[in-house]
């Protein structure tokens, strides 16, 4: 939700197969720590948008290199673990994001043997091991390639599953928006996926994976392909810049931060269930950027809209000299006498402190999918943001933004979701296994 907002990591395992590094604040690792020191995602026209997310990864940017020797595929993201892998992790190069409806009458019993097959693969798979049913050998010669498989929870799900006593109340469902144009085949559903890799054919696998093992159980209901920058396409680590040019990522919540943890996932008690303690909630949003639009504005006009300069990110008003991560001084006058950041710029505009510290874990992805009907590019954000509570994270931003963001008049959204992600899969445990067997 704001070209602001850097970014966190669980632990990318850069130079081979090794998974875990010393512990870190808030039992994150030191290699987390060090791999996300800088990234985030601009966010939008109504709570997130523009761009990917871009994160400084220091382990294995400028080294390009693919196969299983070399440190783009050798790297590891582990499955296991308190929280999901995926969600504080480096956004991956490519990323294939689905949806599946269960079939009528699976039940509980249905989803739990789903959800068993889909951890199984999903142990496999991230280790660079052939999943044991279905494996095609599209992958068969590439490493894990910091593969990342995390599972969420729709709405609908706990009522076909029998589970309606067990629905958090967080998934209550999401508010219009102004300006929404929301096609609902393309989002919600009963279950998410999101699967991230380094290398676009080790991403599709483990979907086609996923999907041959949910045949007759769940079918797909929608499925989008992005993409991020790729390990070592930079000189030394950037952030990122997302399809308007902007370097997009600067204020996300980081896990050396008081309180990350608290923001991001969610604990026992209060009115959360017993079984989403660990787990998050995410909420998913196709926004396709009017980008002949855009791209028809002068720099500086963009500039405006955004509050940041193009060449470097730093905030408009900050001197020569600073970068992207220079404070953002709201307050700042330029010769004439007027604000430096227009009223109306979308950093301005979806700050924390003009959202009441609202804040959330953005990790989105950009995506371009040929042309519209119209001759305009059908491209924009797959916009991921990560919270423990929608209402008090997405919700409030995505409605100022989308009533005061001057970057709103360059976005639509045309696909949304709202999803609870149980915690990580302990050893020898499953998925959902809290929720299911709690």
């Amino acid at each position: 939700m704001s070209t602001d907002h850097a970014s966190t990591g669980r632990t990318p395992a850069g130079h081979g197969p090794a998974d875990h590094a010393s512990a870190g604040p808030a039992g994150f690792t030191r290699r987390a720590l060090l791999g996300t020191a800088g990234a985030g995602l601009l966010v939008g026209a109504g709570a997130g948008v523009a761009g990917a997310v871009a994160y400084d990864r220091p382990d294995r940017s400028g080294r390009a290199e693919a196969g299983p020797g070399g440190a783009l595929g050798a790297a590891r993201v582990p499955f296991r673990g308190e929280h999901q892998a995926g969600i504080t992790d480096p956004p991956q190069a490519r990323v294939q994001l689905a949806a599946f409806d269960l079939a009528e009458g699976v039940g509980r019993d249905g989803l739990r043997t789903l959800l068993q097959r889909w951890t199984k693969a999903a142990d496999r798979l991230t280790a660079g091991e052939p999943s044991e049913e279905f494996d095609n050998q599209v992958a068969l010669d590439a490493g894990p390639c910091s593969l990342t498989v995390t599972v969420g929870f729709g709405a609908a799900l706990f009522d076909k599953a029998g589970l309606a006593d067990r629905r958090p109340p967080g998934l209550a469902p999401l508010p219009a928006f102004p300006g929404d144009a929301l096609d609902p085949a393309r989002g919600d559903g009963d279950l998410f996926v999101q699967i991230g890799a380094d290398d676009a054919l080790v991403a599709v696998h483990a979907l086609r994976v996923l999907q041959r093992l949910a045949a007759g159980t769940a079918a797909l209901r929608w499925q989008s392909a992005g993409f991020a920058r790729t390990p070592g396409a930079a000189a030394q680590p950037v952030t990122g810049r997302n399809l308007m040019g902007q370097i997009d990522g600067t204020n996300n919540p980081r896990p050396d931060e008081d309180g990350f943890a608290a923001k991001v996932f969610c604990a026992a008690g209060g009115d959360q269930p017993a079984w989403l303690a660990g787990g998050s909630y995410l909420v998913f949003r196709r926004i396709r950027m009017l980008l002949d639009n855009w791209e028809a504005l002068p720099v500086d006009r963009q500039e405006r809209v955004i509050g940041r300069r193009k060449s470097d990110g730093a905030p408009l008003g900050a001197p020569a000299g600073a970068g992207e991560r220079s404070p953002v001084d709201l307050a700042a006058q330029g010769p004439d006498g007027t604000l430096a950041i227009p009223a109306d710029a979308h950093i301005r505009v979806a700050a924390p402190a003009a959202n009441g510290g609202a804040a959330m874990l953005r990790r989105g992805f950009s995506y371009h999918d040929g042309l519209l009907p119209d001759g305009s590019p059908d491209a924009g954000l797959l916009f991921l943001a990560f919270q423990n509570d929608p209402g008090k994270g997405f919700t409030p931003v995505q409605r100022k933004l989308s009533r005061g963001d001057g970057l709103s008049r360059f976005l639509r959204h045309e696909a949304s979701g709202l999803y609870a992600l149980p915690p990580g899969a302990p050893p020898g445990g499953y998925l959902g296994r809290q929720l299911l067997e709690g």
